[in-house]
């Protein structure tokens, strides 16, 4: 990983450089990847893997390699281990049910894929080879136009052999239940494939698949988890409660410990921004006063901690992108994602300097004053970075259902905060137990269908985007099964 407090030449394009033998090495050790979860050390890691309808994308695979559509897959990113999970479905799932089915498919059965530019540069230089050879794309996520990466994911759609998978989040939230809102990208990139294969004079029709991904614990650790709760404890200062039988605690009990570190990590945050940064503190509007409400109510004779510890994070999050957003002169405008995406894309131009030819012919005290603002931005980024981690984030989730998986997502936020303040490099996400994958399959949307919409008018293409990008969102959202959807989701 380069040093970032010092001025590094400009991020390369990483063109795709699909080699079949990696991926078809990698499908051979995918399971004992699962399992192990990579780290052979650890009793815990991803397994099985299931999907209960894969037939629905051995189909899709079946008409794909028979030139009859174009096929891209759009499915729900939460957490780092979907790429694996994701390959086994194609490498082993998707394979058994064409058999099944009757016919066989062409091996491997893979897809191209988006990726953020940056994530080569916090795992090494050895990540951008990889995933150029299973056919990865880069993409700047905060560029309003990343040029080089929508002409290589057209160039892609129309010609690989493979599909292309695309994330419409654009980024994590580590919450199997909660789908943060959908960037346009993904329906955009649709529309314009039709549009090439139109103008290309080919008749293939466009589908996009909505996929589904959770992970669910079938044995939860709560010992583990106690550890985990005592250990961030430890770390904030505050007195270990850790029970002395996990197993026997019923699930609510945990719930305020929990609620009880959350509110003091929000507080010693809203007291660390109020004294360096003049964040003032959230408006009486935003938190009701049970003394101007009526106190027969439930709402005031039974006060709600968390709605108020969300209308408080809210608060900070909005107030920590502020700070970062003044350093670089930038708008507060947009959601709390393309305020991320935006803040990311101007402190990598301080760092990667595309304005300087040869960092390496600068004067000493250029070269210095280069490496100066370096240090400054890889700073002001990690605002932004703790907005990011927190996007989803709702203040009630564990509350309305308090399930193991909801505790665990929580509680490794929580885990990740706190090793970034710590300024730990790389932190080691402790495992919680074995976890099992749920993949569940969407209908196809055919794209080809609504172009005479889009074509209309430069009006009603974008409504065509946003009505597509809307029903890719409820696409998804109804493969979360009904009774773990938040509520109005």
């Amino acid at each position: 990983m380069p040093k970032l407090n010092r001025a590094q030449p400009p991020l390369g394009f990483i063109p795709p450089r699909y080699k079949p033998w990696v991926v078809q090495g990698c499908y051979i050790v995918l399971p004992l990847m699962l399992r192990l979860r990579l780290r052979p050390w650890l009793p815990a890691g991803i397994w099985p893997v299931t999907c209960h309808n894969p037939e629905v994308l051995a189909e899709s695979f079946r008409q794909f390699q028979a030139g009859k559509i174009r096929l891209l897959l759009a499915f729900r990113h939460s957490q780092v281990d979907d790429p694996i999970c994701l390959s086994y479905l194609f490498s082993r799932l998707v394979p058994r049910a064409a058999r099944q089915k009757g016919f066989s498919l062409k091996r491997p059965l893979h897809s191209f894929f988006m990726y953020d530019r940056g994530m080569p540069l916090w795992a090494g230089r050895w990540l951008g080879w990889f995933f150029a050879a299973i056919g990865g794309i880069p993409v700047h996520r905060g560029r309003r136009l990343d040029l080089k990466a929508l002409k290589a994911v057209r160039e892609q759609i129309m010609t690989a052999p493979l599909p292309v998978t695309i994330a419409p989040e654009g980024a994590t939230n580590g919450h199997g239940e909660i789908i943060s809102e959908l960037e346009p990208g993904t329906a955009q990139l649709a529309f314009w494939a039709v549009e090439d294969l139109q103008k290309a004079g080919r008749p293939e029709q466009v589908l996009l698949l909505p996929v589904g991904l959770r992970y669910i614990y079938p044995r939860p650790d709560w010992a583990a988890l106690n550890r985990l709760l005592a250990q961030l404890e430890a770390d904030c200062g505050l007195p270990m409660q850790s029970f002395s039988n996990p197993a026997a605690i019923a699930p609510e009990a945990y719930y305020p410990r929990l609620l009880g570190l959350g509110q003091h990590l929000l507080t010693r945050l809203e007291q660390f921004y109020q004294r360096f940064y003049g964040l003032t503190p959230a408006a009486a509007a935003e938190i009701p006063d049970p003394s101007n409400s009526d106190p027969s109510s439930p709402e005031v004779a039974n006060p709600d901690p968390s709605a108020e510890l969300g209308q408080r994070l809210s608060h900070l999050l909005n107030g920590a992108l502020a700070v970062g957003e003044r350093f670089f002169s930038l708008p507060n405008t947009g959601t709390l994602v393309t305020r991320c995406r935006r803040l990311e894309e101007a402190g990598w131009s301080y760092i990667y300097r595309e304005d300087i030819a040869d960092l390496d012919q600068l004067s000493p005290f250029d070269r210095g004053l280069a490496d100066w603002i370096a240090a400054a931005a890889t700073l002001q980024m990690q605002h932004m970075r703790l907005a990011e981690s927190f996007v989803a984030v709702s203040g009630h989730y564990v509350r309305d259902r308090p399930s193991f998986e909801r505790f665990a997502e929580t509680t490794l936020i929580l885990f990740d905060l706190v090793e970034r303040v710590k300024g730990t490099r790389v932190p080691k996400r402790p495992q919680l137990g074995t976890r099992q994958a749920v993949i569940t399959l969407g209908e196809p949307i055919n794209i080809s269908d609504r172009w005479p919409d889009y074509a209309q008018s430069r009006r009603s293409a974008k409504a065509a985007v946003e009505g597509l990008t809307q029903d890719i969102q409820t696409a998804l959202e109804d493969l979360i099964p009904a009774g773990e959807k938040m509520p109005g989701s």
